[in-house]
């Protein structure tokens, strides 16, 4: 994806503007145009399994329907195990538990979080250091401040 989305840059210098000399280069697109394009492959990318060919193995569709795989698609040979539950052998823990953010739309988001199962949603009160202040040279001084905050975790 990366090698695939560079751009050809390129810089004009001489006297008064005039393109007597040109310097090219190679760069990126922006991170997000990158990651655009990985999630996309990642949405569509094909299961597979290989059989031989001869000497060789060669990668084919698992599902009918789906062409040939080309080299720039992107495949897979098993399904990803699921992390809302827990299973010890692959080392997850599951998502029971977890905190998660009620507000956001992301993957720390409840909905995606908490895989369908609901939240709990508890009020508690927090200590925190608050109004500090530098005192000449060498140390801080603050106070100690409470404040109700309401968490979110899965259930």
């Amino acid at each position: 994806v990366v090698s695939d989305s560079l751009d050809t840059k390129c810089k004009c210098h001489g006297v008064s503007g005039s393109c007597s000399v040109k310097t090219c280069w190679k760069g990126l697109p922006n991170l997000e145009e990158i990651a655009s394009e990985l999630k996309s492959k990642y949405l569509t990318a094909i299961k597979v399994t290989h059989r031989l060919v001869g000497p060789r193995k060669q990668l084919v569709p698992k599902e009918m329907g789906v062409g040939l795989v080309k080299e720039v698609d992107l495949v897979y040979l098993l399904n990803s195990p699921d992390y809302c539950t827990p299973n010890l052998h692959l080392g997850s823990l599951g998502t029971q538990e977890r905190q998660c953010n009620r507000t956001s739309v992301g993957s720390g988001s409840c909905d995606l979080l908490c895989c369908g199962r609901g939240y709990n949603t508890y009020r508690e009160e927090v200590v925190e250091r608050c109004h500090c202040r530098y005192h000449w040279c060498c140390h801080v001084v603050c106070q100690r401040c409470r404040r109700a905050v309401e968490r979110h975790v899965c259930k």
